[in-house]
């Protein structure tokens, strides 16, 4: 039996299917088989969608501590988007109609946020004043899932542009970062913590924060 901490032979040693090696000279396989750089602007986008993804599942985690309800959104979210990195995998340019086919990506999806969008923002009250990200860690980590998202939106709209994605997945990820921010409210709300509302800087008029304030 070898000892805590050693090191296998290279001949003994089982390999794990976590590395592959096939990606070390820069390069990874979109579903369609096809080989591209890995700054492509589709692993861009799908980059970003998985830092989404990793995102969303620390504020789901707040939101269990919370006991907000708001979990339960957010997992069914998380599943949605490994969807669109699926469709965002399959370029139109280049992948078979079946391919196409089976990881089409749906409007269905985009209207089932506006339907949480419309339950989430009907409990809350109207938005008069711009607000900063805050309203406790729930809220807070929302609002970053929502920043990211924008990002995301981003990169995939550069890939609709090309032809590359259906707009169906950047239609899903505008209305997701609205749903987001609607979360991160509804969030402060049910954990009684208030929102920071922005305030306008008055120039020359500032002056040092003290501590004690």
């Amino acid at each position: 039996m070898e000892e805590a901490g050693s090191t296998a032979s290279p001949a003994t040693r089982k390999k794990s299917a976590l590395y592959t090696r096939t990606g070390d000279k820069g390069e990874s396989s979109l579903y369609t088989g096809e080989r591209r750089a890995k700054d492509d602007a589709i692993f861009e986008a799908l980059g970003t969608i998985d830092e989404l993804n990793s995102h969303l599942g620390v504020a789901s985690e707040y939101c269990k501590l919370a006991d907000n309800g708001l979990h339960v959104y957010i997992e069914e979210i998380q599943a949605r988007l490994m969807d669109v990195g699926s469709a965002v995998a399959t370029p139109e340019t280049s992948a078979t109609e079946p391919q196409k086919a089976k990881m089409a990506f749906g409007m269905e999806y985009t209207e089932a946020l506006e339907e949480w969008i419309d339950l989430l923002d009907g409990q809350l009250p109207k938005l008069t004043r711009f607000i900063l990200p805050s309203g406790g860690m729930s809220s807070a980590h929302l609002h970053v899932a929502r920043s990211v998202c924008r990002s995301a939106e981003r990169r995939v709209v550069t890939l609709v542009h090309l032809r590359t994605t259906d707009s169906s997945v950047a239609c899903y990820l505008n209305r997701l970062s609205d749903f987001l921010f609607a979360a991160a409210r509804c969030a402060a709300m049910k954990d009684g913590r208030e929102e920071t509302t922005y305030k306008k800087g008055e120039g020359k008029k500032v002056r040092p924060v003290q501590a004690n304030e």
